[in-house]
């Protein structure tokens, strides 16, 4: 893993950390893991893309 994609990842867990505690109980906490998780994996290419990376 390069440090683009370590940064992006980290980012885009910290904020999920900061909101995790509003979101409720585990199962809910997982499915909105689960959905950003695969939102940020999506959009990486294109934000490496747009970072000219």
């Amino acid at each position: 893993m390069d440090l683009f994609n370590l940064a992006f990842y980290a980012i885009i867990c910290g904020i999920l950390s900061a909101a995790a505690p509003l979101l409720g109980r585990m199962p809910v906490r997982l499915g909105v893991g689960m959905i950003v998780g695969i939102a940020a994996a999506g959009a990486l290419p294109t934000v490496k893309t747009a970072f000219g990376f």
